[in-house]
C-alpha cells in the first residue's frame, strides 16, 4: 500500500499548473446541505502526466457557493486518489480560499511530489477520483468524490531516417522507440505493440501526411523503409492511449538528390 503524506505534499508555495482552460461540471449539491459546486478545474483541465521525476505538481481549483458564504477556517480538503487491487495512491491537503463574492469562493491546492515520496505504481495511471469537502460558514457542508481525472505516465518517441543524403528512387529506412515512465523502476522503458503513424512533410511544406503505420516491437522500437522521392521530413506520431500521452518526434529531415 503506498499513501503520500499530506505534510509533505503542502510545501512550497501556491502555484497554478497547466493550461487556463477549466473543466466545468453542471452544479452538485452534497445531500441535505445548500453548498453548491460550480466548477471543478485539476491541472487546468490537462491530464496529469507523470515522468520519473519526484518534483512534479499540480492545482486543484474547485469553486463553490452558499447562501451564506463558503468558510476560508472551517473544514476543508481537496484531493484525488485511486485503488487498483493491493495498489492505492493518494494526493490530498487543505486548500486556500480566495472570496469572489458574500457568497462564493474559490478554493485551491497545489500538490507537490518531493525526493522522498515515491511516484505511483505503474498499476493506478488511469482515472483518478476526485475527492472536494468544504464548509459553509453556516455549518452547510459539501462531501463528496466529484467524478475522475486522468493520470498518465510520460512517453517519448525517437526518429532517425537515413541514408542522408540519399538518391531518389532509393530506400529510406526510419526508425525510432516509443518508451513510457516506468513509475515502479523510475526508468523509461519501450511501449510495446503500440500503433505508430509514420508521416512524412515535403520541404517547403507546413503539413505532415500519413504515410503508413508500424506497430512498435517487444522492446519499443519502430522501424519501416520507403522509397526516396523528395527531400523532407520525417517522423512517427503517436496517437496516445487511456494510460499515456500522445506524443509526437521531432521531423528528420532528408536531403533527395
Amino acid at each position: 500500500m503506498r499513501v503520500a503524506s499530506t505534510g509533505a505534499l503542502l510545501a512550497g508555495a501556491l502555484v497554478l499548473s497547466g493550461s487556463a482552460l477549466t473543466a466545468t461540471a453542471p452544479a452538485a449539491y452534497a445531500a441535505e446541505t445548500g453548498v453548491e459546486i460550480k466548477k471543478v478545474s485539476v491541472n487546468g483541465g490537462k491530464a496529469i502526466v507523470f515522468g520519473t521525476s519526484r518534483t512534479e505538481s499540480f492545482t486543484i481549483s474547485v469553486t463553490a457557493s452558499d447562501d451564506s458564504g463558503i468558510s476560508h477556517s472551517g473544514h476543508r480538503y481537496l484531493g484525488i486518489d485511486r485503488e487498483v487491487g493491493d495498489d492505492y495512491w493518494t494526493y490530498h491537503g487543505t486548500p486556500t480560499c480566495t472570496a469572489s463574492s458574500a457568497t462564493t469562493s474559490t478554493c485551491k491546492l497545489t500538490v507537490r511530489l518531493e525526493s522522498d515520496i515515491d511516484l505511483p505504481r505503474n498499476t493506478l495511471a488511469g482515472p483518478w477520483k476526485v475527492k472536494v469537502q468544504l464548509t459553509a460558514k453556516d455549518g452547510d457542508y459539501y462531501g463528496e468524490t466529484y467524478g475522475t481525472h486522468p493520470v498518465q505516465r510520460r512517453s517519448t518517441l525517437s526518429v532517425n531516417a537515413s541514408p542522408e543524403p540519399v538518391t531518389k528512387g532509393k530506400t529510406i529506412t526510419v526508425t525510432g522507440k516509443l518508451a513510457r515512465a516506468n513509475w515502479d523502476r523510475y526508468i523509461y522503458a519501450g511501449y510495446t505493440n503500440q500503433s505508430v503513424r509514420l508521416q512524412f512533410r515535403p520541404a517547403g511544406s507546413n503539413t505532415y501526411t500519413t504515410v503508413k503505420t508500424v506497430k512498435s516491437n517487444s522492446t519499443g522500437n519502430l522501424k519501416t523503409t520507403v522509397t526516396a522521392a523528395k527531400d523532407g521530413y520525417w517522423r512517427w506520431n503517436f496517437a496516445g492511449t487511456s494510460t499515456t500521452p500522445a506524443v509526437v518526434a521531432a521531423g528528420d529531415y532528408v536531403d533527395v538528390r
